[in-house]
């Protein structure tokens, strides 16, 4: 079967199409997909880097999400059959025409929901969802700065914000960004490349000041997000796209009795394996209500997934980028 698979840690570079073996059989509580999607996320660039938390050695299979038709099942799987449509995640693997993964990181996908769309939603949409209600715990009329907010990362926090009902703020790094996140459903925006940050979200809270601040950027945006944060805020700490890990002066938390909240969704997935899988059936009734809509900006093929990676490193990609085998 055909994988893109990383061989040196030179980022899409060490990228090439290879044919391997399909996968053994799935033992027990897992399953087979036959993958008809996978969606690409920054960490998949990060692990070509060597620059991820994980670091397997090379040579590996890519890609940390996707979707199919379930192919096999092992002894003691109990949620899913040959037959059904899911979506799953991992740390790596999913790039490839076959994959065999725990039942536990597995979701349905429902009737009706295609799967380019339904592998989108899996790392960008689990994670904010984690990251609004069980650490933020995002509360309706409150106001939530999203930094970011073009990429698939931001566009899943914008659609999951307003589906809990807050107000959004979205902050990008050019006019057509800003534009393109009102689109995905923003209440406003802010060009953090020509205007400043700080103070355009507390022009936009009326000085209030904002109550979370979902970043997933980090670099130095995060200092000034923590300054426009209102009493009681909270600041999530998502990941670092600029590539700086950002050092912040703990006063900040002092004098707006605010918090610094760390979101590390994988490790939730692998700890409290119910509550994640709850998280993504409540994703896809969303998507399937049309209450939630993944932005699918770039479907292309395997044989492109470096050059998409390239776009991706480079901030080219709004929304999400989804490959067919």
């Amino acid at each position: 079967m055909k994988a893109v698979r990383v061989h040196t840690l030179t980022g899409p570079s060490g990228i090439k199409i290879d044919d391997v073996p399909e996968p053994a059989a799935p033992g027990s509580g897992d399953i087979e997909i036959e993958v008809k999607a996978a969606g690409l996320n920054f960490p998949d660039l990060l692990l070509s880097q060597g620059k991820y938390q994980f670091k397997p050695e090379p040579p590996f299979i890519l890609g940390g999400e996707g979707a199919g038709v379930v192919s096999r099942v092992g002894p003691g799987v109990t949620y899913l059959k040959p037959g059904d449509h899911a979506a799953f995640t991992l740390i790596s693997g999913a790039l490839a025409e076959k994959v065999v993964v725990p039942e536990a990181a597995c979701v349905k996908v429902p009737e009706g929901v295609a799967f380019d769309v339904a592998a989108a939603t899996q790392v960008t949409y689990l994670t904010t969802i984690h990251a609004l209600i069980d650490r933020a715990q995002l509360a309706k009329g409150e106001t939530m700065l999203v930094l970011g907010a073009a990429g698939g990362t931001g566009v899943a926090a914008i659609q999951l914000g307003k589906a809990l009902g807050a107000k959004v703020i979205a902050a990008a790094g050019s006019d057509e960004k800003v534009a393109f996140c009102k689109q995905m459903g923003a209440d406003s925006g802010i060009n953090y490349a020509t205007e400043d940050l700080k103070e355009r979200a507390k022009a936009l809270t009326d000085g209030r000041g904002v109550d979370v601040t979902y970043d997933a950027v980090g670099g130095p945006f995060a200092e000034p997000a923590i300054r426009s944060m209102a009493w009681g805020g909270r600041h999530l700490v998502v990941g670092f796209a600029a590539g700086d890990i950002p050092k912040i002066p703990l006063n900040l938390t002092l004098l707006k009795g605010c918090s610094i909240v760390g979101v590390f969704w994988g490790q939730f997935a692998m700890r409290e394996q119910q509550k994640n899988r709850a998280h993504g059936e409540q994703v896809m009734a969303w998507v399937k209500e049309g209450k939630l809509q993944p932005h699918v900006s770039v479907k292309d093929t395997f044989a492109n997934a470096a050059s998409l990676l390239e776009r991706m490193g480079s901030r080219k990609i709004m929304g999400k980028a989804v490959l067919v085998p």
